[in-house]
């Protein structure tokens, strides 16, 4: 399956005109708890040409691309001057694709770069609003009820322990939920029974309904009403966008032929 990741990003770049820098895993493979029927879930940042920024209309540009699902391979990315516009924001998605532990490509240091540069634009506040928002929406979809979706406890229990790491470091949020759940839920009632459905999960339950889990959903109740209370409470970080406008263009000359001869153009 590697192999034809590494072919599909050579393909995006000849179809799209673009050069993708950093490529990982994101989703449940990143999270440590796929399952053999689990998606590949590709997530790419990639710069155009230079000349493709020097445009009047370059705000109407699309700076996406979305590939339909095949073969199980869901590919979707942004363009850098997009990612560093939302690492600006402190995106909780992109912080987590910088440090996915499965890697496609890396080229010209983005990743080191951006992670080295998170002190400056780290919300606390963003990042809060933003687990606790994706927690309430999937435990309120999936998880009301007799009757549940069993998997969707893995997407709710993964961003409310996120929540509570928030509250003890701020480092980033870790990506594999091993570690989230080792630091956070080191034994206990509710931890027997996330293990347990955690070896469901990877045994392959990806649409199976089963009752709901009193255990985890009483966790849950109690963490959610806790964690609202605590809104508002995070700091707030206001820096400049400099260094973001500087890692761009130093990342155009890097791939496309010298910085000095980029920045003329620009």
């Amino acid at each position: 399956m590697k192999q034809q990741i590494q072919q599909q990003i050579k393909t995006i770049e000849n179809e799209y005109t673009v050069k993708i820098l950093y490529a990982c895993e994101s989703g449940s493979r990143a999270w440590g708890f796929a399952s053999k029927d689990s998606d590949w879930d590709i997530r790419f940042l990639y710069l155009h040409p230079p000349t493709w920024y020097l445009s009047v209309d370059l705000e109407l540009k699309r700076d996406v691309i979305e590939l339909p699902i095949e073969n199980d391979l869901d590919f979707s990315g942004w363009d850098l001057r997009k990612a560093l516009k939302l690492f600006y924001k402190s995106n909780p998605p992109l912080i987590e694709w910088l440090y996915s532990p499965i890697i496609y490509r890396d080229q010209a240091g983005l990743a080191d770069r951006m992670r080295s540069m998170l002190p400056q634009f780290y919300s606390p506040r963003s990042c809060f609003y933003h687990y606790l928002h994706m927690a309430k929406r999937n435990y309120r979809e999936f998880l009301k009820g007799d009757t549940v979706w069993l998997k969707k406890y893995l997407y709710v229990l993964r961003p409310v322990l996120a929540l509570r790491w928030m509250e003890q470091s701020t480092e980033p949020v870790p990506v594999r939920f091993d570690d989230l759940l080792d630091t956070i839920l080191s034994n206990g009632s509710t931890r027997q029974a996330i293990d347990q459905l955690l070896v469901m999960k990877k045994q392959g339950m990806e649409a199976k309904l089963g009752p709901a889990i009193p255990a985890i959903n009483a966790f849950l109740d109690a963490e959610l009403l806790r964690l609202e209370s605590k809104v508002g409470e995070q700091g707030e970080i206001h820096t400049s966008m400099a260094p973001l406008n500087d890692l761009f263009q130093k990342m155009l000359g890097d791939t496309f032929g010298g910085y000095n001869s980029i920045i003329n153009i620009l």
